[in-house]
């Protein structure tokens, strides 16, 4: 029987999907800018991607308590609103003839710190939304629309860069932060806002308070650990396999797409699997298997070669490695929500999300470097046997959730 999570939830849904599938449309929309339109050389495209990640996440430290002493509704539309303003400055400076390399790294630093501070905003604001006993069903939902804009998107954006021009997809990621934010608006009833003394300003140590609490808390702890090494080697090696594919191994464009989309609808698969899995076996147990098996799968492209048996082997591995992904992911949301006090939610959120930023951008240059000393198949076999030791990460069987005690929220009013 299908839950049904009230009509608030259906919105944030519909805000949160129509972002998603604008930005997956324009999934590698930079790099492809920065490339053939500004001339920019691969240490400059590279540089881009990283920044992006790094400096945005470096930016984004003090937003955590901010949102948290704020209603959530108008700080995610605000965030979208930013979102929008500076992916539309994109496609206007092109048609203007006055798009530069430092803008598109201005616009990739904005929108990723808006990125993360609508991410801290909306999962308090579900965590308020959302009854506990239905936060999975809703993170699977989010979960499996992720893999569905990440299977679809970037053929659809491919398209109409080939019909209409490099910037075309810029634009509609920025209509989609647009639509977002409409979206948002049309929720109604309360919202949340931590307590706070009007006469305390925020302190530096403030600022620490996510880390301090998932550090503190031993599950959030080994969970945030082996999300952030886990998530990292995985990302690290996505260039590395571009340029195995398409360079060493001549794979043709479509090929390429093909290896990378059709194992992205596995996600999906696996994200309506997540609840119904976790109901049978307990949400412990199948986030313990399925964290083991994610770290197994990714060895195999150490087997990727060229041809057909190669475009089989990335598309099976990639495929089992996505299903597990999309169980995992759902639960190990949940149980993230579920331990976050509520005047701490939105700062953990950040946290996590910074973590994660920081840990990609590192371990992608990492790679880089290690694929340039041993080549890329190398580089990927070493992710892969490192990837084997971080289940070790993963917490053993879980306590109560929210074991820290929270103030109740005040400011919980009509909107």
């Amino acid at each position: 029987m299908r839950v049904r999570l009230g009509r608030g939830f259906g919105w944030l849904w519909s805000a949160y999907a129509v972002s998603t599938y604008g930005t997956w449309i324009a999934f590698g929309a930079f790099p492809l800018i920065a490339v053939r339109v500004l001339r920019s050389p691969p240490f400059a495209v590279s540089l881009l991607e990283a920044a992006g990640l790094a400096v945005a996440a470096v930016v984004a430290v003090p937003l955590g308590p901010w949102i948290d002493h704020r209603a959530k509704r108008p700080v995610m539309i605000g965030m979208d609103t930013v979102r929008f303003l500076a992916m539309a400055s994109v496609p206007i400076a092109y048609l203007l003839g006055l798009l530069s390399y430092g803008q598109l790294l201005v616009v990739s630093v904005v929108s990723g710190t808006a990125g993360i501070a609508f991410t801290a905003a909306s999962g308090a604001y579900l965590k308020h939304l959302v009854r506990g006993d239905h936060l999975l069903v809703a993170n699977a939902r989010f979960e499996g629309t992720t893999w569905v804009a990440t299977a679809a998107g970037p053929p659809l954006g491919g398209a109409l860069i080939g019909l209409l021009g490099p910037v075309v997809t810029v634009a509609a990621d920025a209509l989609s932060y647009l639509l977002s934010a409409l979206g948002v608006l049309r929720i109604r009833g309360a919202d949340v806002v931590a307590a706070r003394d009007p006469a305390t300003r925020l302190r530096a140590t403030d600022f620490l308070a996510g880390w301090r609490f998932i550090l503190h808390d031993r599950v959030m702890r080994r969970l945030f650990l082996n999300q952030m090494t886990v998530n990292g080697l995985i990302m690290a090696t996505g260039p590395l396999l571009a340029v195995l594919l398409l360079g060493r191994y001549h794979f043709p464009a479509w090929q390429y797409g093909l290896a990378f989309g059709v194992p992205a609808l596995g996600g999906l698969a696996g994200a309506r699997l997540s609840p119904r899995l976790a109901a049978r076996y307990g949400r412990h147990r199948v986030m313990i298997v399925t964290g083991w098996l994610r770290s197994i799968f990714p060895l195999g492209l150490a087997f990727t070669r060229p041809g057909v048996p190669g475009l089989l082997t990335v598309i099976v591995v990639e495929g089992l490695l996505i299903v597990c992904m999309g169980v995992f992911n759902p639960i190990s949301a949940t149980e993230r929500l579920r331990r976050a006090p509520a005047d701490h939610a939105a700062r953990v959120l950040s946290a996590w999300s910074i973590g994660s930023r920081l840990s990609q951008a590192t371990l992608m240059v990492v790679w880089g470097v290690l694929a340039t000393l041993i080549g890329p198949l190398a580089a990927i076999t070493v992710s892969g046997v490192l990837l084997l030791g971080t289940p070790l990460l993963l917490p053993g069987r879980a306590p109560a959730p929210d074991p820290v005690p929270s103030p109740p929220a005040e400011g919980v009013r009509p909107a």
